[in-house]
């Protein structure tokens, strides 16, 4: 989904998340078009935590065509991959199985 701006905002439930192919982990910057959900910002924190950093920021739609992984969070699929993308397929990637992993350790402390 784009804002009105033109500019990718989220999936259609779900915040989106990217990786470029210089291995930055991208998130669009919560702009009011959005719900910057509590799973995401769970999501930021524990990468932060494992040394990964996630970059807050205008993403254009271009770059999902270009993405080396594109992975989503929320409340339903908590983080959840995106294995194709218009005529692309993608693999689960490293930073996505990472933030799963992450996320459902975190999940599961008691």
């Amino acid at each position: 989904m784009c804002a009105p701006d033109g500019n990718v905002a989220e999936f259609a439930t779900a915040n989106i998340f990217l990786v470029t192919h210089a291995g930055e982990v991208v998130t669009p910057v919560p702009n009011g078009t959005f719900l910057s959900g509590i799973t995401r910002a769970r999501v930021i924190q524990l990468l932060a935590s494992d040394g990964i950093k996630v970059v807050e920021r205008t993403v254009k739609p271009q770059e999902l065509l270009d993405a080396k992984e594109i992975f989503n969070t929320g409340n339903y699929g908590k983080v959840t991959p995106c294995i194709r993308y218009m005529d692309r397929n993608l693999a689960v990637g490293p930073v996505a199985t990472r933030a799963r992993e992450l996320y459902m350790a975190f999940m599961n402390q008691g």
